[in-house]
């Protein structure tokens, strides 16, 4: 190779610009496949995660729980309850309520009688017809008046009429003016007689004042009710009871000598005597600011927590109020829990934290009502995952479903 070849081999290329351009879009193209790449794999793990719903593991009250301080009986009551009447005095044609019967606000419980109250209202809209077909005879005749105290009026200026004719026309126009007026408020009479009528014949319907669950059936076709106590006995007074469920509560008499272990917000546990192995918490509402003379004692109101078509009004009830919960540093695992009985799948649960879940083997206790005891393998206050799909498995990202 003779010298010139070499030197042109040594020679620095100064035009390589652009290939240097293209190694730097294919740099740059690179770099946006990659982050493509990754926002495509973190959409298809989030909408390909299964969505659940959570629940908190709560702490059994035996064992290391908040213990009773005070135990008293009582009742459950309905804070909203009705004996549903008529407003007025009727015959009953049809009652459409049944014990155990659901409604719903302003559903209609029943039917009076509606003969007559529908005779008056075809009345008083025959009454209200006939001053509005007055009404137009009067104007009619109200114009011709007037034209005619205008005539009278012009033949007067002209000397022709005396003025006695056009006194007589002008007395006959202002007495149909104040007929007019008269017809006028004998149409808004009508009106509200009509409008009257109306509620009259509404009256014969009776509704439902809130939605509830009917307790009792009062009345049957054929007997006479009343708002009011009336004929010896033989009319009614209510065609039934209803109560509205959501609204039941604990009222419990607690020795006055007791009252002061018993604070507003505090936790309890009631168990009924129909099911003494169910457990249903709770918390006092408040404290009657009475006392009752006679028993010496004072009523506590208490809210129910877990709403339950078992718990029924008038059940009796025995409520233990709970004290404060002893303080440990940190809760051991052993420590019985409850959760949701759907929560439990065999011999574990999954536990939901920080968008995944862990399989976590337990030992299952006892069924409480709808829950179920975990006696080790779950601390309280951990979130469970309820009713797990059974693809679910350990490790995997969910979602939580919207409360």
């Amino acid at each position: 190779m003779d010298t010139a070849e070499l030197l042109r081999e040594l020679r620095i290329d100064r035009d390589g610009r652009p290939s240097r351009t293209r190694r730097r879009r294919y740099l740059v193209a690179a770099l946006a496949l990659v982050v493509l790449a990754a926002a495509l794999w973190l959409a298809w793990s989030h909408f390909s995660a299964p969505t659940v719903r959570t629940i908190a593991a709560r702490a059994a009250a035996p064992a290391g729980g908040p213990a009773s301080v005070l135990d008293a009986s009582g009742y459950v009551t309905a804070r909203r309850q009705a004996t549903v009447s008529a407003k007025i005095t009727g015959k009953v044609t049809e009652v459409l309520l049944e014990e155990g019967m659901r409604v719903e606000e302003g559903a209609v419980l029943a039917r009076l009688d509606d003969t007559e109250a529908k005779a008056q209202l075809a009345l008083a809209r025959a009454q209200l017809a006939s001053a509005r077909s007055l009404d137009g005879e009067i104007r009619a005749q109200l114009q011709q008046a007037e034209r005619d105290y205008t005539r009278s009026q012009e033949l007067f200026n002209r000397q022709l009429v005396p003025e006695q004719s056009m006194d007589a026309a002008r007395a006959q126009r202002d007495t149909l003016r104040a007929k007019l007026a008269a017809n006028q408020e004998s149409i808004r009479v009508a009106a509200e007689s009509v409008s009257v009528a109306q509620v009259q014949l509404d009256n014969t319907v009776i509704r439902a004042p809130f939605a509830g669950v009917v307790v009792a059936k009062a009345a049957q076709p054929g007997e006479m009710i009343s708002p009011i106590s009336a004929g010896g006995g033989f009319t009614r007074t209510g065609i039934g009871t209803i109560v509205d469920m959501d609204s039941l509560e604990i009222q419990v008499d607690v020795n006055e000598s007791y009252i002061n272990r018993v604070t507003a917000g505090q936790p309890v546990e009631a168990m009924l005597n129909a099911y003494p192995d169910w457990k249903i918490p709770g918390s006092v509402i408040a404290i009657i600011p009475t006392a009752d003379r006679a028993k010496a004692t004072v009523k506590v109101r208490i809210a129910i927590r877990s709403k339950d078509p078992r718990i029924v009004p008038d059940m009796g009830v025995r409520v233990a109020f709970l004290g404060a919960a002893s303080n440990t540093p940190s809760a051991p695992v052993s420590s019985a829990v409850l959760v949701p009985a759907d929560a439990v799948r065999g011999d574990a649960v999954f536990v939901y934290a920080d968008g995944r879940v862990q399989r976590r083997a337990i030992t299952p206790g006892k069924s409480v009502g709808a829950e179920r005891e975990i006696v080790n393998g779950v601390r309280g206050g951990e979130r469970v995952v309820v009713a797990p799909p059974p693809s679910l498995k350990d490790g995997a990202a969910v979602r939580l479903a919207d409360k």
